[in-house]
């Protein structure tokens, strides 16, 4: 699908209930559509939603990154791409599923947006940078130069050093340390839940926090979990799902 100029991968499974909303994911930073693995279509079974998954601009199989990415990069994904491709995709009603930076960019987006978002569920969201973010993501520098992980990655991206790199030299820039985006989760409305490892090595609970704290306008469901790391759709597989399938129908007839 070509949005904004750029050919974007792009998945979608139809829905299986009329008039449900429409599950978009948003992936983490070194993730894509394919990365998600069954968990679009395992969530549209359960809810009976329509779901989609697409690979941002320099990740997956999308158009290979260009240039470095700016300290804006998730306000722009959130506040150009994002409209333009639901306006793609014809969907009115949805219910944005954001991992990390994916989360990230749905909170953004749902600010700016409410009337069309039935609900939001972030995992492992950053709205501020912490220090153990910051050290996790110098680590995997030296993981991806010293090890087998740049091979890894190949098998999910066109160009897995420029995937790579331009997630983790914005992320080590000096310049992304004053990043912030609580202003936005202030101005949130629809419901959200917020899911949240306990070891997560890419940020803390201070993280739900803030959000929780900051969205006094929205209904705000917090699933914390133990033994579970950044990714709890991976960590914590059926807590995690089990959790959106309530969330999406507590949020409205899906």
């Amino acid at each position: 699908m070509i949005v904004g100029g750029r050919e974007l991968e792009t998945r979608v499974i139809a829905a299986s209930t009329p008039d449900a909303p429409t599950l978009l994911f948003l992936h983490e930073g070194l993730g894509s559509a394919g990365l998600w693995r069954d968990v679009p279509d395992e969530l549209a079974r359960r809810t009976g939603c329509g779901a989609v998954a697409y690979s941002r601009y320099g990740n997956g199989r999308s158009e290979a990154l260009r240039e470095p990415r700016t300290p804006h990069y998730m306000h722009d994904e959130a506040l150009i791409v994002l409209p333009d491709l639901i306006a793609a995709l014809n969907v009115r009603d949805v219910v944005l599923v954001g991992h990390s930076d994916g989360a990230s960019i749905a909170l953004i987006y749902a600010a700016e947006h409410p009337a069309g978002v039935r609900g939001l569920v972030l995992e492992a969201p950053h709205v501020f940078v912490e220090d153990i973010s910051v050290r996790s993501i110098a680590a995997a520098k030296v993981t991806f130069e010293t090890t087998d992980l740049r091979l890894k990655l190949a098998r999910h991206h066109a160009n897995a050093e420029r995937t790579f790199y331009g997630w983790n030299d914005i992320w080590l820039d000096p310049a992304f340390r004053d990043w912030n985006i609580e202003a936005y989760a202030r101005r949130l409305e629809p419901p959200v839940l917020l899911v949240q490892g306990a070891d997560d090595e890419y940020g803390t609970a201070a993280q739900v926090a803030a959000i929780s704290h900051a969205a006094t306008r929205s209904r705000v469901d917090t699933l914390l979990l133990a033994r579970c790391g950044h990714s709890p759709h991976r960590d914590r597989r059926e807590a995690t799902l089990a959790s959106i399938v309530a969330f999406v129908s507590e949020s409205g007839e899906a």
